[in-house]
């Protein structure tokens, strides 16, 4: 029953902690554009570079 004492509290604080950061992301407008990130991701972008191909050999410098 002594666990109790600080089971109880510390779950309080953890449940009010994530109350508040779920208002938090309300009040921010994290849940506005919920099909926005989907398209983006399957929407190609142009003005991306192809990442550089050059390696330089690293076994020389050792």
């Amino acid at each position: 029953m002594n666990v109790l004492i600080v089971l109880v509290p510390v779950s309080l604080v953890l449940a009010i902690t994530g109350l508040l950061t779920f208002l938090w992301t309300l009040k921010s407008e994290q849940y506005d554009d919920l099909d926005g990130d989907a398209w983006r991701i399957l929407v190609e972008d142009e003005t991306i570079s192809p990442p550089d191909t050059t390696t330089t050999d690293q076994s020389d410098a050792a």
